[in-house]
């Protein structure tokens, strides 16, 4: 694990040198090796292998970064708001004989003269943002952590400095990365480094897109020996590496010519390390809802749905009475919950589950929807809302758009990540024109619902990118902007005292709600007959039920028996929709 010389935590470059002293021992060469992994990542893997190792990493955020060293191991829980193309950096040299290594840092260093051997290696850049609508139950606690880690810190320094200074008696002192006064060794700052194209630039300033939140602390990953199709614009990881930020240093845009188009682009892309920290990805996950639980748990496989069947009870008597005593609409709202797109058949999303709750008015809007919205805040990781009026559809930017002249993507609203909940309100309507503006963001929210996709701009073309995102819609009547799979007039009969919850009970309903989501589903052989009688005689009975209106009553089923924690649909289950299709119907009527 890089020996007792190195702590991973609190001194990883020490490891990353000591494992690349290893290699060149057993035969690991860097000039042709093109800066392919020699173990470091096998060493972090294995030293970090289990939830308990990982959670001691401090995770970066605008709290901890006020107390986290730099060159120490943190974590960072984002989604990956734009990929801005990969840089090329001096990633090993040779100092006379000796190999030396500048990977996983910032600042680059090697011998002055022509020659020096040295190999210049590739990484790609990042611009990840905190998981926008991230709500605050998710976060770590982090002073414990601060503590621990300040303890690890101040036990570590004087061995870390102790083992330093016999690595700089085997090696020659002026190599080594701490940048030794008079040492004849040339830095290669992070605006020096050189990259795969080159973009014409305005001041750095514009460059940062603006943060979902004051609060929010965005970052900049690079990220070595990872395959470029392992990762994609808008997924949500857990990055762990090596932080570089200096709050002190920023850019200094007097000393930059009026002709920008002379930087670099590492420069171009790369924000002030003062403004926006680095992260020097050393392995990472993707993750899901269940990251986000604490303790990362799951109930148990579904070997006895009495579990599911208990949580699932406390559950909808909870939302039961957060809707009024409505229990129809709890019974629709907890399957739009559990709705996820498992597949797509052309432009069909498969999975999906919107639900628009209708005869709903400012007043009522104002208690119910204002209670639903707290709640589902704390059930749920990552919930937006957006209010549906001619004034925001007109002025609001929800497609991400590229900017060309600072070669970035601008986040709209609508960049989310997968598993978001959102809620649309539209009982503040009022009549009003649509402008341009307003027309283009009311098909976006449209092919969004219909398709569950989004459009980017990237100016000289429009590209569609697929998503995940439940869509609550509260309206007066049916809502003509937002056409959902399920329509329902919302009849409660009383507004309830808010309950109490404990902790443990939220807990729970996340846990199963996570759980329920990540479940398989099968319809028996058996079973398939049946539920295609029932399909062929409903569209006997309706003439006017077309195939997504059917589709639709599967998803339904597969809510249905996941909700009682079962992966194969039953009789029971399947005729527990037809009756709720049926009470919806009549509400309509």
């Amino acid at each position: 694990m890089g020996g007792p010389a190195y702590d991973c935590l609190t001194n990883p470059l020490g490891a990353v040198r000591f494992s690349f002293v290893n290699a060149l021992s057993s035969g690991y060469d860097p000039a042709s090796s093109v800066g392919k992994d020699w173990g470091v990542v096998d060493l972090f893997r294995h030293y970090f292998s289990d939830e308990s190792a990982i959670s001691q990493v401090p995770v970066l955020d605008s709290s901890s970064i006020k107390w986290v060293e730099p060159k120490t191991l943190v974590r960072f829980r984002g989604m990956i708001q734009d990929m801005l193309g990969n840089e090329f950096y001096a990633g090993a040299y040779k100092d006379d004989s000796t190999w030396r290594t500048n990977k996983y840092s910032d600042v680059s260093q090697f011998p002055e003269g022509s020659s020096t051997e040295m190999q210049v290696w590739e990484r790609r850049l990042l611009y990840c943002v905190p998981v926008p609508g991230q709500n605050q139950w998710t976060e770590c606690s982090s002073q414990e952590l601060k503590n621990r880690f300040l303890d690890l810190t101040g036990q570590n320094r004087e061995k870390r400095v102790r083992v330093d200074e016999e690595m700089t008696d085997s090696m020659d002192s002026n190599t080594l990365e701490a940048g030794l006064n008079g040492s004849p060794f040339k830095k290669m700052k992070v605006g020096e480094a050189t990259s795969s194209a080159s973009e014409s630039q305005v001041p750095q300033s514009s460059g940062i897109p603006p943060a979902t939140s004051t609060e929010s602390l965005p970052c900049l990953v690079k990220m070595y020996d990872s395959p470029e199709s392992d990762l994609k614009l808008n997924d949500v990881v857990e990055f762990l590496g090596v932080l570089t930020f200096d709050p002190i240093v920023m850019m200094d845009t007097d000393s930059l010519d009026e002709n920008t188009d002379d930087l670099s682009e590492a420069e171009s892309v790369q924000m002030p390390s003062g403004k926006v920290p680095r992260l020097h990805c050393l392995i990472h996950r993707k993750l899901e809802t269940q990251h986000f639980l604490h303790g990362s748990s799951l109930l148990p496989e579904p070997k006895s749905p009495q579990i599911f069947k208990e949580i699932r009870e406390s559950l909808m008597k909870y939302l039961t009475s957060l809707l009024g005593n409505d229990h129809i609409a709890a019974q629709f709202l907890l399957l739009h919950l559990l709705s996820k797109v498992h597949g797509r058949v052309d432009n069909v999303a498969v999975g999906k589950l919107s639900l628009n709750f209708i005869h709903l008015n400012k007043e009522s809007m104002s208690i119910f929807g204002t209670q639903l919205s707290d709640a589902l805040k704390s059930l749920l990781p990552f919930t937006q809302s957006i209010p549906l009026t001619i004034e925001y559809l007109n002025t609001a930017s929800l497609g991400p758009k590229k900017d060309y002249r600072i070669n970035r993507l601008m986040p709209g609203v609508l960049q989310i990540a997968d598993g978001t909940h959102l809620i649309l309100d539209e009982t503040e309507l009022q009549p009003g024109t649509l402008n341009s503006v307003g027309v283009e963001n009311a098909n976006l929210l449209k092919n969004l619902l219909e398709c569950q996709k989004v459009e980017y701009d990237f100016q000289y073309y429009k590209m569609e990118m697929t998503t995940d995102v439940q869509m609550l819609i509260f309206s007066e009547g049916k809502s003509n902007i937002m056409p959902a799979d399920l329509v329902l007039p919302f009849q409660p009969s009383q507004v309830n005292s808010l309950e109490v919850i404990t902790p443990e009970t939220a807990e729970a309903w996340r846990c199963y709600l996570a759980t329920c989501k990540s479940l398989s589903h099968s319809i028996g052989q058996e079973l398939q007959q049946v539920v295609e009688n029932d399909l062929v005689a409903a569209r006997q009975t309706d003439r006017s039920l077309g195939s997504q209106d059917l589709s639709r009553l599967l998803t339904m089923a597969r809510m249905m028996s996941v909700s009682y924690g079962e992966t194969t649909l039953s009789l029971e289950h399947w005729q527990m929709v037809l009756e709720l299709e049926r009470l919806r119907k009549e509400r309509l009527k």
